[in-house]
């Protein structure tokens, strides 16, 4: 990614130096705006990676999945997941399936520890195995399986770019993105589920469409609706204990929507009214060009942009310094360092006229 036009995001500092940048992009859409603000590369396509999840459940609930399966807003919200693999998130999904008629074993998104790390001890400690619905996108793999059984398209191959089921998918994301679907680069994922990559652009303003889809048409619009509803409502489905996505939602209590992408990909739906200085729905999605693989970039670009937005209270944000600038410890606990968003980004975020 070194020939693209990346901005210096967030810094690490030891003592009174900074030690470390992680470079990246943001971009914010509004409601009723063709223009997007962009900091750094807000053109070139990056994978969605998980990010695209509620995009994928939305395809199925448009054509009234959730009716025919009777979904409830909790299981709803476990189709749009990056779940930690909990007992919960499992006794959600197992009922779920019951419910459609399918069984763990038709998943094909494989197996991973869960993401909870007392859960991932414990199942070690008891020799437990590691099964599907312990995977973190076993609920968007839930929701593929019935969407195929609704439409009377085969199971066995419904993770294929040619499956009915991924065509649908695959064109209502584009018709949200307004993006050709000629023009979205495909991938598979971790999970072998097609992914997508579209300039961050593109999909801010997905974003904004599915916070305020005042002018889509009416099934696709009360699916939209469902699904916001549904994360917010839910945000301990949606990823699980001490997880952003879920911390964040728990805050802002329904006035966002944030999905989080691997490799270092972040999409978040701001419900209208819910900024101080716009009325309409905001899209905002970033990327951090080194993948963040440890997570401590991404949360702090999202808290920053949310905070310029004030769309949180200094009160909200203070119960989310865990996600934000905060001291980097050694290994003796000792304070040695800060990460914290760079004077460049402030300043391009001051920047931005509200």
């Amino acid at each position: 990614m070194g020939d693209r036009s990346h901005f210096p995001l967030i810094e690490t500092t030891r003592g009174n130096m900074v030690e470390s940048i992680h470079y990246g992009s943001v971009a914010i859409a509004y409601y009723g705006e063709k223009n997007v603000i962009s900091i750094g590369d807000s053109k070139h396509p990056f994978f969605l990676r998980s990010s695209a999840k509620p995009f994928q459940a939305l395809a199925f609930l448009e054509r009234g999945g959730g009716n025919q399966f009777d979904f409830s807003p909790q299981e709803i919200a476990i189709l749009c997941a990056s779940h930690s693999g909990t007992d919960s998130h499992v006794d959600v999904l197992s009922h779920l399936q019951r419910k459609i008629g399918i069984t763990e074993d038709m998943l094909q998104c494989g197996v991973h520890p869960p993401f909870h790390d007392k859960t991932a001890q414990r199942m070690l400690i008891n020799n437990e195995p590691l099964r599907p619905n312990r995977h973190c996108c076993s609920g968007k793999h839930t929701g593929m399986l019935a969407f195929a059984k609704m439409i009377g398209a085969p199971f066995e191959t419904y993770l294929e770019h040619t499956h009915p089921v991924q065509k649908y998918i695959l064109n209502t994301f584009s018709e949200m993105c307004e993006i050709p679907v000629d023009r979205i680069h495909l991938g598979v994922d971790g999970c072998s589920a097609p992914v997508f990559a579209i300039p961050l652009a593109n999909a801010a303003a997905a974003y904004v469409k599915l916070c305020q889809p005042d002018n889509l048409p009416l099934e696709r619009a009360n699916a939209c609706n469902t699904i916001t509803s549904a994360m917010s409502a839910h945000p301990e489905m949606v990823a699980g204990p001490d997880r952003f996505d879920t911390d964040v939602m728990k805050i802002a209590n329904g006035k966002i929507i944030t999905k989080i992408g691997s490799e270092g990909y972040q999409g978040i739906g701001v419900m209208p009214g819910a900024s101080k200085f716009f009325k309409g729905s905001i899209g905002i999605t970033s990327k951090i060009s080194d993948g963040d693989l440890s997570l401590r970039a991404g949360s702090i670009v999202s808290l920053a942009v949310l905070k310029k937005l004030e769309v949180f209270s200094d009160q909200e944000l203070t119960g989310l310094k865990e996600y934000y600038t905060r001291p980097i410890k050694n290994w003796r606990g000792i304070d040695i360092g800060e990460i914290r968003p760079t004077t460049e980004f402030l300043q391009a975020l001051d920047n931005i006229s509200l």
